[in-house]
């Protein structure tokens, strides 16, 4: 299995109350993860709009940063995509608002459409912090999918790079798989099809664990976490209730029905945003 490493982190700045800490927390975030940082401003170059830049990522620098600006004119998702390809992006950092006003506007006009057009890794921030913060808990997606087990090796990349305590993964499981309870021997039936179906997942996983590096996995608990419902739904409805710091998700599939497949993974995730979103490519 490829292990997952990002190399050039690159964040979409915009001159919004947040700028400075997603600055922060992205430079934070470049050298724990031993990569260069991008900021991708779009709109015209400037004196002072590189100045206020050079502030916020003076003291980063100091500690071996590698960092550049890059400003691109034109319409913010073409202008985003443009530059990340031009500079390698492998890691894009979107920041993000929770339940908010603009976040129908936001998600839906700019991250949305970024995170399904991008040809790199996408992560949205919902709290950035000018300090740093612990991320303590991890969850990550389980699915029985082609791309889960560079998913799971990102999460783990992640989780040792940020001293994580915790890794949870789950594995969603469509209720139709387990049929209709409606009367005491349904339920005796489906109970004893979910304890089989957990079994064959948690096999499934531990096969996938087992070549992750062990140093990605020392002083980590792990756990696998079994969920029987509406996929996409049930796994950012547990991170919330989990207060995971961090939720990693498969991307979705670039197919010819992306529009039907994208609102079953990754529509809720994405309106509700229960905690910042780490999707892999």
């Amino acid at each position: 299995m490829n292990q997952k490493n990002f190399n050039t982190i690159g964040i979409g700045v915009t001159f919004s109350p947040n700028l400075k800490a997603n600055i922060c927390q992205s430079a934070r975030l470049a050298l724990l993860f031993k990569a260069s940082l991008v900021l991708i401003h779009v709109g015209e170059a400037s004196k002072e709009k590189t100045a206020t830049f050079d502030s916020h990522l003076a003291p980063f620098l100091k500690d071996g940063l590698r960092a550049k600006v890059v400003f691109s004119p034109g319409e913010p998702v073409g202008a985003i995509l443009e530059s990340v390809k031009q500079n390698g992006v492998d890691l894009l950092i979107l920041g993000a608002l929770q339940r908010e006003n603009f976040l129908k506007y936001y998600i839906g006009s700019i991250a949305r459409k970024i995170t399904r057009k991008a040809s790199c890794s996408v992560m949205l921030l919902i709290n950035p912090s000018i300090e740093p913060l612990p991320c303590k808990h991890i969850v990550v997606n389980g699915l029985e999918d082609e791309k889960t087990p560079l998913t799971i090796s990102a999460a783990f990349f992640v989780a040792n790079a940020l001293s994580s305590e915790k890794i949870t993964i789950v594995e969603e499981v469509y209720n139709t798989d387990i049929g209709n309870v409606q009367d005491d021997k349904s339920l005796r039936k489906s109970t004893l099809l979910k304890e089989k179906i957990s079994r064959r997942e948690d096999s499934r996983i531990q096969k996938i664990l087992e070549d992750i590096p062990q140093k990605h996995k020392k002083n980590k608990l792990v756990a696998t976490q079994p969920i029987f419902g509406k996929r996409g739904y049930s796994i950012g409805h547990y991170a919330e209730v989990a207060r995971a710091d961090l939720l990693v998700m498969n991307a979705p599939k670039a197919s010819g029905f992306w529009d039907r497949l994208f609102p079953h993974d990754l529509e809720h995730i994405l309106t509700e945003l229960p905690t910042d979103i780490l999707i892999i490519q």
